[in-house]
């Protein structure tokens, strides 16, 4: 389809947008004249819309550009930390899996990348990613993908020797004290979901996955506690089924509430888990370079935050 640019009559005032288009693009339907405007190819008096339901009036200029880039949607909370021609390094916002669980999911942190990549210029689609550890869907914080087949093998061997330094800011309820969490965890401990397995009176059974979590209390306030955690494993949800077997469970928390509820607690309000992945720490899987990150929780943390007691500064 070629470019074109039209004036609209009185024919037109009122109308939405995809009318008007669609009056002028002979043979085109709804649903193609409302992928033009949601892909970024019409343009209003100079102004790019992408809501093909707006209302237009008599004399607005109507421009149809097809080589236009589609239109970069802003994710607060996400960006691009490192980028070289091997590693990948982003804030991930809560709420944006790290990877689809299906081939339809879109709105990944994969998807993420590319869209920023695609609006510097670069080459997106052509640039694989590949997948060296994870975030769970409601942590935000720094999330690490290899770009290439070599970086893939040497972070691997990095994750799956626990040498990665990946620490996080939590907030889980009440008072917790500094300590040392070892447990084996398996994805069933009995009741459908991930826990600890233990022999009575002996400590941890030898099944499961080992797996060790250190927890340094920051800040206590009056109904919960500011934690640095450092993981020497990285079990899937590790830190918040050893905080909630321990009885505190994160500030947010949906899943592993089921101990607290049944003691007789309550969980603390907030929109989301309040788990931030605020330092990492690797060697460059090509050159052995030592490469630090860190980055601040984002502001839906810091507010539940003070909403609870703290102060801004302590998470700075």
């Amino acid at each position: 389809m070629p470019d074109q640019t039209f004036v609209l009559d009185a024919e037109d005032s009122g109308t939405t947008l995809a009318a008007a288009l669609r009056r002028r693009l002979e043979g085109r339907s709804w649903n193609d004249v409302r992928r033009l405007v949601e892909t970024g190819k019409v343009r209003v008096n100079d102004a790019v819309v992408v809501e093909s339901a707006v209302r237009v009036e008599a004399g607005a200029r109507i421009e149809l550009v097809m080589a236009a880039p589609r239109p970069r949607v802003e994710i607060a909370g996400f960006r691009i930390v490192f980028d070289d021609g091997h590693l990948v390094v982003i804030e991930k916002p809560a709420g944006v899996t790290s990877v689809p669980f299906e081939r339809k999911d879109a709105g990944t942190a994969l998807d993420l990348i590319r869209d920023a990549w695609r609006h510097m210029g670069k080459r997106a689609t052509a640039t694989p990613l590949y997948t060296v550890h994870r975030l769970d869907k409601d942590t935000s914080g720094l999330l690490a993908f290899a770009k290439t087949r070599l970086a893939e093998r040497a972070l691997h061997e990095v994750f799956q020797k626990h040498t990665a330094r990946r620490e996080y800011l939590a907030v889980a309820q009440g008072r917790v004290e500094s300590q040392r969490i070892e447990s084996q965890l398996v994805a069933d401990r009995g009741d459908g979901l991930r826990g600890s397995t233990v022999r009575r009176g002996r400590g941890p059974r030898d099944d499961g996955q080992r797996a060790v979590t250190h927890v340094a209390a920051l800040r206590h306030l009056p109904e919960a506690t500011l934690l640095r955690v450092r993981l020497e494993t990285g079990r899937t949800h590790q830190i918040r089924v050893h905080l909630s077997e321990l009885g505190h469970p994160l500030v947010g928390e949906t899943v592993y509430v089921r101990d607290l509820l049944r003691d007789g607690g309550r969980p603390l309000p907030s929109p989301r888990l309040l788990l931030h992945a605020a330092t990492l720490g690797l060697p460059h899987p090509v050159t052995g370079e030592p490469l630090d990150f860190a980055a601040a929780p984002p502001p839906d943390f810091t507010s539940v935050y003070e909403a609870l007691g703290g102060r801004s500064a302590d998470v700075a």
